[in-house]
């Protein structure tokens, strides 16, 4: 009997992709914003705006609003990942955030580890650096919209 093959399993073990995502408040919502993050959200207000993304239809979960964020890159802290992701895809400087907390999921065909964070102050003017869509959304019509189900736990703590 010959040992079984893994790598034609198709249950192979696969890795999961590292992945930061601001929660990212608009300015005039920011002097409402302490450094505490669930302090903030229970304190926050139905008309309060977050920047979303709209995901271009060639990437995974194309069509579908997002988080701003990306890749953490090898050595880098989830901190350092936002900020260089947040210049590279919307042209803006983080100048804090705070950890909010992580998810992870399974799609098919691939796995995610996701790090949400509050970003509750900025350099510059957010901007579609890769041609994508950009909108400041009140928190009452978060739920009008369509995210990857990774983001959807994000999406249930702030509009409850």
């Amino acid at each position: 009997m010959k040992p079984a093959d893994s790598s034609s399993e198709p249950d192979a073990i696969r890795h999961a992709i590292k992945v930061v995502a601001g929660v990212i408040w608009h300015p005039a919502n920011q002097s409402n914003i302490t450094h505490d993050a669930s302090a903030f959200l229970a304190a926050r207000n139905k008309t309060d705006r977050i920047l979303l993304a709209l995901r271009q239809q060639h990437q995974h979960q194309g069509g579908l609003w997002e988080f701003p964020g990306g890749k953490v890159d090898a050595g880098e802290s989830g901190f350092e990942a936002l900020k260089r992701e947040l210049i590279e895809e919307i042209a803006i400087d983080v100048v804090q955030a705070n950890p909010w907390f992580q998810v992870s999921h399974d799609y098919p065909d691939k796995s995610v580890d996701l790090e949400f964070w509050h970003v509750t102050q900025f350099k510059g003017e957010p901007s579609g650096c890769e041609q994508q869509q950009l909108r400041w959304v009140e928190l009452a019509e978060i739920g009008s919209y369509q995210f990857p189900k990774a983001n959807q736990s994000a999406v249930d703590a702030l509009v409850c």
